[in-house]
């Protein structure tokens, strides 16, 4: 585990547009934070310059107060999950996690002791002599995994690892990793476009747009107090109001009271959810969303009522968009 320092990290592909524009951020010892954004928004290029892939422009990165930016990859003990697994198709399980144990030439009782509970962790240890190409996109995402938890990183790098699976083995991956961070106590950064995962699964969050980071702080504080439109809207649905904007299931729908009224125009089901929209008099449209809900009826009109302390300050800017 490390404490991870980055201060004012700044890079440019082509010499004039900054994909990292002077980058500031502090991550605690067994801390797991993520880093959210849209495609473009420079944070799998972070994760590269931690990795020592590519170099930065300017700036510092430190680990427990040790510079890493002169060192070699192999060096900075940062071990990195990819999107696309990036396993050795001609390695079985077990030689794919070694991997980068026998780069470092370990003694080969250390490497079978460290291969071996790193697939016990990650519940693939029946596996360690199959080959690669036999398994599931899932457990080849969580060899991966095993392969960077072997060398015990100080500093451990996840891009977009669920990105590759479909919804019901993103869900079980994200509590997976989140349960194997708790249990090795790890130093991880994790980048993701899905909130969903950003939200459920970090410590603390970091909401990056246009090569900075905008917002960072615990999941809760920057869904529910956004400093900003863009962060406000990348992280959920908002509603615009007069004194403000309200996420979708802070507003609640009365037939008889309500500081809005509003008709309903259409029904969403999910199962277990529904999103309802309104339309108020003047013509403006309301996401409404609820759990376990009712039967209504399309055409029929409501009240909307919603608690002012969750008005969220939306503001309008260029640079939002």
């Amino acid at each position: 585990m490390a404490q991870v320092s980055i201060k004012n990290l700044t890079k440019s592909y082509d010499g004039k547009v900054k994909v990292l524009d002077g980058v500031d951020l502090e991550i605690a010892q067994g801390e797991v934070v993520f880093m959210l954004g849209t495609s473009g928004c420079g944070k799998s290029t972070l994760l590269r310059i931690l990795a020592g892939l590519i170099a930065p422009d300017s700036g510092t990165i430190s680990f427990d107060g040790q510079n890493i930016l002169t060192l070699p990859p192999e060096k900075r003990h940062a071990a990195m999950v990819f999107q696309n697994y990036a396993l050795w198709p001609n390695l079985n399980v077990f030689e794919n996690v070694a991997f980068g144990l026998r780069m470092e030439k370990y003694p080969r009782k250390e490497i079978e002791k460290r291969v071996m509970e790193s697939l016990d962790q990650v519940q693939m240890g029946a596996f360690a002599k199959k080959s690669v190409t036999q398994l599931s996109g899932g457990q080849q995402q969580r060899v991966a995994l095993a392969r960077a938890l072997a060398v015990n990183p100080a500093l451990l790098l996840l891009d977009e690892p669920l990105s590759n699976l479909d919804a019901n083995l993103r869900d079980s991956m994200r509590r997976e990793i989140k349960r194997i961070c708790t249990e090795r106590k790890l130093t991880a950064l994790y980048v993701t476009h899905d909130r969903r995962e950003a939200l459920s699964m970090a410590d603390r969050v970091g909401v990056m747009h246009k090569g900075k980071i905008s917002q960072i702080g615990t999941p809760d504080e920057i869904y529910n107090h956004p400093l900003d439109g863009f962060t406000a809207r990348f992280l959920g649905d908002v509603n615009r109001l007069p004194d403000g904007g309200i996420r979708p299931e802070r507003l609640k729908i009365s037939d008889s009271c309500g500081k809005l009224r509003a008709r309903l125009v259409e029904r969403s089901f999910f199962g277990d959810s529904c999103e309802w929209l309104f339309e108020t008099e003047k013509q403006e449209k309301l996401l409404v969303r609820e759990l376990a809900p009712p039967e209504r009826k399309i055409g029929n009109e409501y009240f909307l009522d919603y608690d002012p302390a969750f008005l969220i300050p939306v503001p309008e800017s260029a640079d939002e968009q």
